[in-house]
């Protein structure tokens, strides 16, 4: 089993209405916020083509 990679905490400021949108998305997809967040960051960084090799 690959050993899991340390985690760096950030503070992100969103307008409420963006953040309103960010949890209904979360939840449509059975997933957290931040969680949601992670997926959307590695997803952008794959469809650009610099996602880091593990």
């Amino acid at each position: 089993m690959p050993e899991k990679q340390p985690q760096k905490s950030f503070l992100l400021r969103l307008d409420r209405p963006t953040m309103d949108a960010l949890e209904r998305w979360a939840a449509d997809e059975f997933r957290s916020v931040n969680g949601q967040l992670q997926w959307i960051v590695a997803d952008a960084l794959r469809r650009a083509g610099r996602k880091p090799k593990p």
